[in-house]
């Protein structure tokens, strides 16, 4: 049965908010009471549903669409993900209390990781419009990708993020960065068709991934562009040096970097690989990305608001 807050406040302020809580995201056991309780001094009623698996979490926004003014997802990226067809479909807005372990939408849109902060964002009510990647029909927020960082998503086990975080992610990729080969993929977009061999194919409709690398420095998620990077490298030790690059978002200036803007283009490669969006495994290649402009809104910081 779903839980309802009854201690509805009368200010005419007063917002009514479905609450999407994640119990297995990393930071998802602490102590959020008093956040909820700012929440609801702020004028905000909660109702917090059942919910299992991800396909359930946009069945629920439908479900609750017409009792409710917002949606708050505590969680992290994948959490995210799973809201956004529900999110898409009834137009409502969206408040983010990132209690995940890459937090990268979160960062993207400068909200604070600090649980407490990103409730006074929500209540604060500045909102801000996002485009939405799609690949195979399924939305993304951040990035996703083909080769390594999929098969990266594949080893990373939720107990490694929940006991290392953002250390579970380097702890894994040393594990598998010299095992990792290039592949081939023929990348086809405006109306031509490159062959690249490649390590990583990366598709962003925002700016972060991967706890806190940078698709592009000059991608913002609302720019009506999907910014598109192959790491066509030799050998994955250059990766090392590549580093501080791919952190800054400025491995486009790299010579076996292939970059480009587009709206849209299809990977295909010769078996198929995995797709990972926003931290999840959810389809393969052949992959057709897209992009659904102006999809959702999220409570953003005041400042940073449209």
């Amino acid at each position: 049965m779903d839980s309802i807050d009854e201690s509805r406040p009368t200010d005419a302020r007063t917002r009514t908010a479905l609450l999407l809580l994640n119990p297995k995201a990393r930071r998802g056991s602490e102590a959020i009471d008093d956040c909820l309780d700012l929440l609801r001094k702020a004028g905000i009623r909660l109702i917090e549903p059942e919910t299992g698996g991800r396909d359930e979490i946009p069945e629920a926004i439908r479900r609750h669409a017409d009792e409710v003014d917002l949606v708050i997802v505590g969680g992290g990226d994948g959490s995210l993900n799973a809201a956004a067809p529900g999110l898409v479909e009834t137009g409502l807005p969206l408040g983010i209390l990132p209690l995940g372990t890459a937090n990268d939408l979160a960062r993207t849109l400068e909200i604070p990781f600090d649980v407490h902060e990103a409730a006074r964002v929500i209540s604060d009510g500045a909102t801000r419009s996002l485009d939405l990647g799609i690949v195979n029909d399924i939305y993304f927020f951040n990035v996703a990708s083909i080769g390594f960082s999929a098969k990266l998503a594949r080893i990373l086990t939720s107990d490694a993020k929940k006991r290392f975080g953002t250390l579970g992610y380097a702890m894994a990729a040393m594990k598998l960065v010299s095992q990792s080969r290039l592949f081939t993929a023929e990348i086809e977009h405006d109306g031509h068709v490159d062959i690249a061999r490649t390590l990583q194919i990366s598709v962003g409709s925002g700016r972060y991934y991967g706890g806190g690398l940078a698709v592009d420095e000059e991608a913002e998620p609302d720019d009506g562009l999907l910014d598109v990077y192959s790491l066509e490298v030799e050998h994955w030790s250059e990766l090392v040096a590549l580093l501080p690059a791919l952190k800054q978002g400025t491995q486009k200036r790299w010579k076996d970097v292939r970059a480009f803007s587009t709206t849209e283009l299809t990977v295909r490669t010769r078996r198929r690989h995995d797709v990972n969006a926003d931290g999840e495994l959810l389809t393969s290649t052949p992959a057709r990305f897209g992009l659904k402009r102006n999809a959702v809104r999220a409570f953003v910081p005041r400042g940073t608001e449209d």
